[in-house]
């Protein structure tokens, strides 16, 4: 099983200190994040995609690229890759370029994207935006495979005799997480290609992210790729701790009540009863996680949101301290003497070129 990080690239008021970090220093903090990430023995780091304030990150693939390059053992992915507002041509182009870079240690998590006014920014209508998502990933996922594509849609241009370059390294696509939140549409998408299903988990209760991830279970073994349960599934979460729990709730309220998304909504309390978000000690964090299997069954990948709701950067590197010292060992213990043999694990490069050979090995 993977674990990580993620973060929505948000750039927001220290409501203890009343400062704001810039731009440049939110940028170079994330880099730091991420290098500490793999330094505590965390496996995957992915960043988000945003296009307007109060968020930095709007080229994903550049970042990443530069972490790459100052790492060795991360899988670097994203959250998310807007699937509906980018060109699927230049997706192809850049992941695979990524893909090269980073000597394969490189997926992606594609989504529609929730911010309105992103998409006529784009030329693009919100309403469309399963559609979009539905057309724009079928077009990506026959640039990857096929070296030559002809192709007409509705939402662009036709392509005739078009090669998308690089190609992916060892011919072998980035593996494609679609995450979402609500739309069981995608869970649909996801399963009807054998992809993963990366459900967000961190704003809804319990039994809605087990209502989404049993549909796409059982549309994933309905389109033949294996039974229910050896779906690939990921799930995002949210954690604030201290060796103490009394400590963690003190020191985090302020940034839970003033943050953008949930500050002046329910109590922190109320959240972290109704949510998967857990603020307290260590052992909390290990066992709430723990009860996510009960509900979503075995899972591949487990990332955590820590730099966010104006945090400043020493205290998400101590988080990840914790994460990766006390909890994360735990966790893969833990999880690793529950699984199935016969459930996979992530897919990685690694594995996906080990199956392909094997495969050419039988039938050769």
């Amino acid at each position: 099983m993977q674990f990580g990080i993620f973060s929505v690239s948000d750039i927001t008021t220290d409501p203890t200190t009343g400062r704001t970090p810039t731009e440049a220093e939110r940028i170079k903090d994330i880099v730091t994040i991420a290098k500490h990430a793999e330094e505590v023995g965390l496996d995957v780091f992915a960043l988000g995609e945003h296009h307007n304030e109060p968020f930095f990150s709007s080229s994903p693939t550049t970042t990443l690229a530069y972490i790459a390059a100052q790492t060795s053992t991360l899988q670097l992915s994203t959250a998310t890759t807007l699937i509906t507002t980018n060109d699927p041509v230049k997706i192809a182009e850049d992941f695979a370029m990524l893909q090269h870079l980073a000597d394969g240690r490189v997926d992606l998590m594609l989504g529609r994207g929730n911010t309105g006014p992103v998409y006529p920014w784009f030329g693009k209508d919100i309403r469309a935006g399963i559609p979009l998502a539905i057309e724009n990933y079928s077009l990506l996922h026959k640039l990857w495979r096929e070296h030559v594509v002809d192709w007409q849609g509705k939402f662009r241009t036709p392509l005739q005799g078009f090669t998308s370059t690089p190609r992916p390294l060892d011919e072998i696509p980035p593996f494609v997480w679609h995450g979402s939140i609500r739309s069981p549409e995608i869970a649909e998408q996801a399963a009807y290609y054998g992809d993963g299903f990366f459900a967000n988990h961190i704003f809804w209760p319990a039994s809605h992210t087990q209502r989404m991830v049993q549909l796409y279970r059982q549309r994933f073994e309905h389109y033949g790729h294996g039974a229910a349960d050896q779906a690939i599934v990921g799930l995002g979460g949210q954690v604030f701790m201290r060796k103490n729990s009394q400590d963690a709730v003190k020191e985090f309220r302020p940034y839970f009540d003033n943050a953008p998304v949930y500050g002046h909504g329910p109590s922190l309390e109320d959240f972290t009863r109704e949510t998967p978000l857990t603020v307290g000690s260590p052992q909390q964090v290990i066992d709430k996680t723990l009860g996510f299997r009960e509900y979503v069954g075995d899972y591949q990948r487990q990332l955590f949101l820590l730099d966010h709701a104006g945090l400043p950067v020493k205290t998400v590197l101590e988080q990840l301290d914790l994460l990766g010292g006390e909890v994360v060992p735990v966790l893969r213990k833990e999880f690793a003497a529950r699984k199935p043999a016969h459930v996979p694990d992530a897919p990685t490069h690694a594995s996906l070129l080990a199956a392909r050979k094997a495969k050419e090995e039988v039938t050769a």
